[in-house]
């Protein structure tokens, strides 16, 4: 049984959810806004704090992105994944870029549900911190996580040409790319062919570290160090030893720890918060990063002396869209690996399927291919996979793509109709007499409006 926290303002859907979840054997905590959350996550017992944090977007005090972007700041960890009406991919993008695991859309299918919640629960087991011991227990897990598909692309085998270069050496590395483009399935790679293969890989992701808690997080600290140091602490430098450290969306860290951050690599010590004996490490530090660092040096926003101590090879990591010969061979992946974990017999995907995954952007990159086909596997009980069981944000998506261009006046003023209507309707939560309102026409045209452009 799993403690869950539902942030849900749909009365009627929070109460089918807590009570299909409970069925499930799971207690389920309902908050209707933003500050009832913030409440409920300030007076919960520490003995069963909440494993997951299930949050619809758009909520009457804000919106969940940016709820649990305030949350990973103040350094709370807890698995949590957004579920929106709203079939906007992008949306779900930036969520996973600082910090959900996951997101589903409504209506929300039961399987899928589940499933999610299932695997954020395992991410709550884990940790965000994680390391690699050679354990019996995670061999399966460490087995999946060191695949090495490398692709036929050109830009592909240039790329991990890059990483068989740099694995054999010490040297600092930069993994620079799009959210969801593998930059720490490129650091594992590096490591597992790296003469230091045998000690501990240890990944941070620098994104959901508050700014207090980042240097203790890093380097450690002794009981007593600040409020809240209730015993001793070893930072991840340490448990790193003899290893490498990987350090997620290290732009993220505070000047302060930056400093510190730059002694460490200098002169191979660390001293943890509130002690004075100095530690040695032996620790190769590889950084990602889905910004350039080298403009936020010269922006003021990143030391400059750490971005060149850090900067002793650069490897780039492609986005999906410009790997386009690989992704067959990564749909093949994807989907003999969902149907292992799912139980399926998905032997194909349909033409039709292949079309849009070709035509399709991919703004989340891999992470967002291995969902889509995660969740296409999961509600596809024959051996094709067909266009019904996609997500609809995918054809949402694909819609806009295909935006007309150029001097066609009369489809770019539809265009722009369409939007700002579909804009009004999300911000009035589909209330068409306060829409028709807002837009200054009356319901009849809003209706005929409605059918002519397919706003669902």
């Amino acid at each position: 049984m799993a403690n869950l926290l539902l942030v849900e303002d749909d009365t009627t859907f929070s109460k089918l959810l807590s009570n299909f979840l409970g069925k499930h054997g799971h207690q389920v905590k309902v908050c209707s806004n933003i500050k009832e959350a913030r409440e409920a996550l300030r007076t919960n017992d520490s003995n069963e704090a909440y494993e997951v944090l299930m949050l619809d977007y758009r909520l009457p005090d804000g919106n969940s992105v940016d709820f649990l972007k305030a949350l990973r700041s103040e350094g709370n960890r807890t698995a949590a994944f957004i579920m929106t009406s709203f079939h906007d991919v992008r949306t779900a993008v930036t969520a996973m870029q600082i910090g959900a695991f996951d997101y589903i859309t409504k209506p929300v299918n039961p399987e899928e549900l589940l499933m999610v919640l299932r695997e954020a629960l395992n991410k709550s087991e884990t940790g965000n911190v994680k390391a690699a011991p050679k354990s019996k227990s995670n061999a399966k897990a460490d087995k999946q996580a060191l695949e090495f598909i490398e692709g036929k692309s050109k830009i592909s085998k240039q790329l991990y040409e890059y990483v068989r270069l740099v694995s054999p050496t010490d040297m600092s590395v930069i993994i620079q790319g799009e959210s969801g483009t593998g930059k720490e399935h490129v650091a594992k790679s590096i490591h597992r062919l790296s003469k230091r293969s045998s000690g501990p890989f240890v990944a941070i992701d620098c994104g959901s570290l508050s700014k207090e808690l980042a240097a203790s997080e890093l380097f450690g600290h002794k009981k007593g160090a600040f409020t809240g140091a209730l015993q001793d602490k070893i930072g991840q430098f340490e448990a790193a030893d003899g290893g490498t450290l990987f350090l997620d969306e290290i732009g993220n860290l505070g000047y302060d720890v930056q400093i510190k951050l730059l002694r460490a690599l200098q002169e191979r010590i660390i001293v943890p918060i509130g002690a004075t004996q100095q530690i040695k490490v032996d620790v190769r530090l590889i950084a990602a990063t889905n910004e350039d660092l080298m403009v936020n040096a010269a922006n003021g926003d990143f030391r400059d002396d750490l971005y060149h101590r850090l900067n002793e090879f650069k490897i780039e990591v492609p986005p999906l869209r410009k790997r386009g010969e690989d992704l067959g061979i990564f749909i093949q992946h994807f989907v003999e690996k969902a149907n292992e974990e799912l139980g399926r017999n998905v032997r194909e995907l349909s033409k039709e399927v292949m079309d849009v995954f070709h035509k399709y952007d991919w703004p989340g990159n891999l992470r967002e291919l291995n969902n889509v086909i995660k969740r296409l596997v999961l509600l596809s009980k024959e051996e094709v996979a067909t266009l019904s069981a996609l997500p609809a944000e995918m054809i949402t998506a694909m819609e806009y793509q295909q935006k007309p261009t150029g001097s066609d006046l009369k489809a770019l003023q539809e265009t722009h109709e369409k939007e700002m209507i579909e804009k009004v309707l999300q911000e009035v939560r589909y209330n068409k007499s306060k829409a028709a309102k807002l837009l200054n026409i009356d319901r009849k045209t809003l209706y005929y409006k409605i059918e002519k452009y397919h706003i669902e």
